[in-house]
């Protein structure tokens, strides 16, 4: 008896097509897509300053806790607009699965930018400089990480900072953590990041991928369901908003864009 081409069994084309753009035969991420991924998410200081002159050029006096819901309002924007226009280019006829998979790793890439780029102007507001890459790389991931990110991070400063200190892990991973402990940290956060993540990504960049208008709704309503996961964790991860802009952050903010002091 023949096989049936439509058994549950037989691996989809566009899965595994999708599974081996991310992964080596052996399951661990390819080189180029961890490299593409460490690039996505060093956004540099300059970069998330202007983020927030942005919103703050409309809002003069607007207080850090109402800059941070207008930064949410653009990320989630911008996350589910991209996830769904790059759905949408699977009901295209010319544009074929593989072609599809491929603008829908780019998505992905682009995901983790505006990502970083939210993450780390919320980290500015609470008086973390975001100027240091290895920091401030191991925060966004343990941010996109969600529940897990912040279990290993209290669980690595916990002992050191005390009880309760790590309520708001962020401001301890960001000020005052020994960059010996941070090094350390970072690595353990970046091997358990891209398993984690490219996993879950496999499944959006196959689901941004189906035909008919489907991928524009799954790929713009799974990205809005992480934005709004990635949202949640920030929070949790900072805690509450100072009443007022931090000295240094006001004063950089305050002077002509590119003059910045790093």
């Amino acid at each position: 008896m023949p096989k049936n081409p439509f058994s549950r069994n037989r691996p989809h084309p566009a899965a595994k097509a999708a599974n081996n753009a991310l992964f080596d035969k052996d399951g661990n991420p390819k080189p180029s897509i961890a490299r593409a991924i460490e690039r996505a998410l060093d956004v540099q200081r300059p970069l998330v300053l202007a983020n927030l002159r942005r919103v703050r050029r409309s809002n003069p006096k607007a207080s850090p806790a109402e800059l941070a819901i207008l930064l949410e309002r653009d990320y989630l924007r911008a996350t589910t607009l991209t996830g769904a226009a790059v759905g949408a280019t699977a009901a295209v006829p010319a544009v074929g699965t593989i072609a599809s998979l491929g603008l829908s790793a780019a998505a992905t890439v682009g995901f983790l930018e505006t990502t970083a780029l939210y993450a780390e102007s919320i980290a500015e507001l609470h008086g973390i400089r975001t100027d240091n890459p290895e920091r401030s790389r191991a925060m966004v991931m343990a941010i996109l990480m969600g529940e897990e990110g912040t279990a290993l991070i209290t669980s690595t400063l916990g002992a050191s900072a005390g009880s309760g200190a790590t309520q708001h892990w962020g401001n301890l991973m960001g000020k005052a953590a020994p960059a010996s402990v941070v090094g350390g940290l970072a690595a353990t956060i970046r091997r358990q990041f891209l398993r984690r993540m490219l996993a879950r990504q496999g499944g959006m960049m196959l689901g941004r991928a189906l035909p008919f208008g489907v991928g524009a709704v799954v790929g713009g309503t799974g990205n809005h369901v992480m934005g709004k996961a990635v949202i949640k964790a920030t929070r949790l991860a900072f805690g509450p908003l100072p009443q007022t802009i931090p000295g240094e952050l006001a004063n950089t903010l305050d002077r002509p864009e590119g003059r910045e002091r790093n």
